[in-house]
């Protein structure tokens, strides 16, 4: 099992300031944040960093993942096409909140160009502090898990 204090963390270009800024606020709450990029606002494409935090978490390496983009809709795409990815894109505390609780969101998606920095940080600790209800949702998750396992959505089912 990965250590719950390691959380992979990247965006794109459009993300890089945010980014940067939630990865110091991860340290001051005690997380080692893994940082897989980008390093600066040079235009970069989002699938190739939504990817290295979605294999990550999909391969058990971290047990949580963080992606931001311009608007977070890209990442969250790129991120839901793995394996064992619960990538949600959420604006507020309590889309933040129920994420977690009702879905147990491993990937935690926002949108550098929708929220502020401190509504950001309002959302990145509701996630991180948020334990997941189980009960009636490990039903539904498990229904998720399984049109994986079947490969219903790789053929069109």
């Amino acid at each position: 099992m990965a250590d719950l204090k390691k959380i992979a963390i990247a965006s794109d270009h459009g993300a890089f300031e945010l980014k940067e800024l939630l990865v110091s606020k991860l340290q001051e709450l005690g997380y080692e944040p893994d940082d897989m990029g980008v390093n600066s606002e040079e235009s970069a494409d989002y699938p190739d960093y939504g990817e290295k935090v979605a294999k990550a978490v999909s391969a058990g390496e971290v047990e949580r993942g963080i992606l931001l983009c311009g608007t977070g809709i890209g990442m969250s795409i790129t991120a839901n096409k793995f394996p064992n990815v619960r990538a949600a894109l959420v604006h507020d505390h309590f889309t933040a909140t129920m994420s977690k609780k009702h879905n147990n969101a491993n990937i935690l998606v926002m949108g550098a160009r929708i929220l502020d920095v401190e509504t950001a940080y309002e959302i990145l600790k509701a996630w991180l502090d948020t334990e997941y209800e189980g009960g009636r949702h490990d039903r539904r998750l498990e229904k998720i898990s399984n049109l994986e396992k079947s490969g219903a959505l790789k053929n069109n089912v």
